[in-house]
């Protein structure tokens, strides 16, 4: 008969035993390392490439036949990991020298153009002044436009909304950040206070149609819903706020309380969105790689094959370089057969090597990889 006190010793023992195959998979662990250090020095005399594809599958292919019965796919994850690990480790010694990222200052203090979406009174304009408080705005219409005028050397400058706390991220910016080269060199966060206004004291129930720009309907659409209001998107709140008070139409906008009063607008009801801390995120776009000297986000976007486990296997490798990853989003590739392009950002400075070696790893292994910028929230 097994008593506790007789199973507890074979508890004891089990584990004593796992503690010392530990051990031992511990030493196996650093020779292996050590042997794949020697393949680096190898392939570095020979002017060959880190990733040797058939030499991958070979070894797949062998532990899954070695395996014991069900523990094929076990296996071949415990490995594919290994190989991911030495491959990390090789490119830290292939990208141990003379491997750096260009970039120039930042000087937030200039009086430098900065183009603005939308006009006067928009939110864009409120994260514009916080981050660059000497700045001139330039007002454009369209995120593309912003973007263009950046690109072609009008400002020096653009600002984009690119994620809000309440409705998500902002899809439109993250497809022109595919579409074009751009760099992130600053973020800041402004507080969404919406309200709905019009341009005489209207009765919620004649409003015929509420304007503003998708993500801010999308904020209040609890509020919206619950009138029974149709609703109209439009390029900015603060544009919206100038059709309201251009027309005669019983119509109504969704903006900021100040673009609402700035704008002569009469508010029908305040603090509509649907959660009462409600922010988004804008970014700062240069054309040149800008970083301040206390920078500590990077961002950048890939593509990843279609293989099983493929974010699993560079999500490993942000590991392997003891860097945090704080964001990543995946968006969807237009005329494309459902791809994606993830974006990440994480903790880290370009003057880092362990930053330029991992990059220099992705760039050189992904089909697609993009440097959006180092920076620093405001």
């Amino acid at each position: 008969m097994i008593t506790e006190k007789s199973f507890t010793m074979e508890l004891s023992e089990i584990r004593e035993k796992i503690n010392e195959t530990d051990k031992q998979i511990e030493e196996l662990f650093a020779k292996r390392m050590a042997l794949c250090l020697d393949v680096a020095e190898y392939k570095i005399k020979n002017n060959m490439q880190v990733f040797q594809s058939g030499r991958e599958k070979e070894i797949i292919e062998r532990v899954r036949n070695d395996a014991p019965e069900g523990l094929e796919n076990s296996a071949e994850v415990l490995f594919t990991t290994l190989m991911d690990i030495s491959k990390s480790k090789q490119y830290q010694r292939f990208f141990s020298a003379n491997k750096s990222i260009d970039y120039k200052p930042l000087d937030l203090s200039v009086s430098a153009k900065v183009a603005v979406p939308g006009t006067a009174g928009s939110y864009s304009e409120e994260a514009a002044n916080i981050i660059l408080p000497n700045g001139e705005a330039v007002f454009y219409a369209d995120f593309e436009d912003v973007i263009k005028s950046v690109l072609g050397g009008e400002t020096a400058f653009g600002i984009l909304p690119i994620q809000n706390s309440t409705a998500g991220s902002v899809s439109r910016t993250y497809e022109l950040m595919k579409k074009y080269e751009l760099k992130i060199c600053a973020t800041t966060k402004v507080r969404i206070d919406h309200c709905l206004a019009a341009k005489t004291a209207l009765d919620i129930n004649e409003i015929s149609i509420v304007y503003s720009h998708e993500q801010a309907l999308s904020q209040c659409s609890e509020f919206l819903r619950s009138k029974g209001l149709k609703c109209h998107e439009h390029y900015n709140t603060a544009l919206a706020a100038d059709k309201v008070r251009e027309s005669d139409e019983p119509i109504a906008a969704v903006c900021s309380r100040k673009c609402a009063k700035d704008k002569g607008l009469v508010i029908l009801a305040e603090n509509i969105a649907n959660a009462n801390d409600n922010y988004t995120r804008f970014i700062l776009i240069s054309k040149d790689t800008l970083c301040p000297d206390d920078a500590d986000i990077i961002s950048v976007s890939l593509t990843l094959p279609h293989q099983r486990s493929a974010l699993y296997r560079m999500l490993t490798k942000f590991s392997v370089a003891g860097l945090n990853l704080t964001m990543i989003e995946s968006k969807p590739i237009a005329n494309s057969d459902f791809d994606v392009v993830f974006y990440l950002d994480f903790e880290g400075s370009i003057k880092s090597k362990d930053v330029v070696r991992l990059m220099a790893e992705l760039e050189s292994e992904l089909s697609f990889f993009r440097f959006l910028g180092n920076y620093k929230e405001i």
